[in-house]
């Protein structure tokens, strides 16, 4: 395994999983606070209100972190949007009960989040006639390029490149058609070629967020051009 891969979160908690590396478990939590919403997504889907949806996803999260859930877990077939989702389903159909009460009987709550952002990323697009798979894969996906743009908004801050940043992130993001070019040119004081060229080079560079993203939930380098195409396929159904 290359050094690459052996440095990205998932790879890490997967190396450590016979053990008790402090590291691991800290990607381990990072990795499930930075994924939450899909989960949360699925069990709204299921017909949980937004607090029984809270209380088994911080319940599901409290079992993963503190019991021996890597231990079956091939790393050769490590995607951990799958792991994620299968731990899920196993945890919600043998432990609904058990998950309320560790929220409200005085377990520890192992990660917090916002409910309120939760909701929000379920009710971004009508989900009545899907599945809560196609839910939790759709927020999946939406979750990642979220976290390549947040990438890329850092960058473009670092860089001293945030007003056009802001000013062209319309184009790499929006299904819908755009002002032209030089509309957007006039308004940063750039020409409609210049404007052209800046989008290209940010399309390039949010490209490769979404491979920097896509990378530490995987083991193997292999699987990041699979997980990329899964993951726009989604987008557009």
């Amino acid at each position: 395994m290359g050094a690459r891969v052996a440095t990205t979160q998932w790879s890490q908690v997967l190396a450590a999983r016979d053990g008790s590396d402090t590291a691991a478990r800290a990607a381990l939590e990072s990795l499930c606070q930075t994924y939450w919403q899909p989960l949360y997504a699925y069990i709204r889907h299921q017909g949980a209100s937004p607090d029984e949806a809270r209380d088994l996803t911080q319940g599901f999260f409290t079992e993963l972190l503190d019991k021996d859930f890597l231990a079956d877990v091939d790393p050769e077939k490590g995607l951990f949007r799958a792991f994620l989702l299968a731990s899920l389903r196993h945890f919600l159909s043998h432990e609904r009960d058990r998950a309320r009460a560790l929220k409200r009987g005085g377990g520890t709550t192992t990660l917090s989040f916002d409910v309120e952002a939760g909701e929000a990323g379920y009710e971004l697009r009508p989900v009545e006639a899907m599945t809560p798979v196609d839910v939790f894969e759709r927020r999946w996906a939406m979750t990642v390029l979220d976290r390549a743009l947040e990438r890329l908004q850092e960058e473009s801050v670092a860089s001293g490149d945030q007003a056009q940043f802001e000013g062209l992130k319309p184009y790499l993001t929006s299904a819908q058609p755009q002002a032209p070019y030089r509309e957007a040119g006039e308004a940063l004081g750039m020409s409609e070629g210049a404007v052209a060229s800046a989008v290209h080079r940010l399309r390039q560079r949010y490209g490769r967020c979404l491979r920097t993203e896509i990378v530490e939930t995987v083991v193997d380098p292999a699987d990041v051009d699979d997980e990329l195409r899964h993951m726009l396929a989604v987008v557009r159904t």
